[in-house]
């Protein structure tokens, strides 16, 4: 059976570099200010940066070791994935794999701009009437949906396991 590893790796990279690219496109043209309607009252394109962690989450912390923490358990997550991908490999489904490379993917990306810039570029907004998601980019995409293939996973297996008794 070859070594399946290098497609998993493979598939975080490019959501680093997928979320690269998205992240500079909307730094290069698009100011802060501004909001692109792409579907009317539905979907925007907007400028958004965050300093805290998902949805806002400690943005407003004045602590000045936030920025230390986040990019420390970002680090710290990333490499526990990749460490864990790297011996679990046989042992997990391949929805479970590339779940958590999505993950991985999605921790690299953010913490790349936590390192360089100390805050996180958002850019897709989505809402319907006065409700709206808060932003969010391609890594932070690809974490919810990684983190959903491993949770299906994990209920498919369960399920499996209780039919089998």
């Amino acid at each position: 059976m070859p070594d399946i590893r290098p497609k998993v790796y493979a598939v975080a990279a490019a959501v680093v570099a997928l979320d690269r690219v998205a992240k500079w496109i909307v730094q290069a043209h698009v100011s802060v200010f501004d909001s692109y309607r792409v579907i009317p009252g539905f979907f925007d394109i907007v400028h958004s940066e965050n300093s805290g962690v998902v949805f806002g989450f400690l943005d407003d912390s004045p602590s000045e070791w936030r920025r230390a923490v986040l990019i420390a358990l970002s680090l710290l997550c990333a490499g526990l994935i990749g460490g864990f991908l790297w011996k679990m490999h046989r042992q997990l489904d391949r929805r479970s794999l590339f779940g958590f490379a999505l993950i991985m993917g999605g921790a690299a990306g953010n913490v790349i701009d936590r390192i360089w810039w100390g805050r996180v570029t958002d850019f897709l907004l989505f809402y319907i009437g006065r409700y709206q998601w808060p932003a969010f980019n391609v890594a932070d995409s690809a974490i919810s949906v990684g983190s959903g293939l491993v949770l299906l996973d994990l209920l498919i297996s369960k399920r499996k396991a209780a039919n089998v008794s």
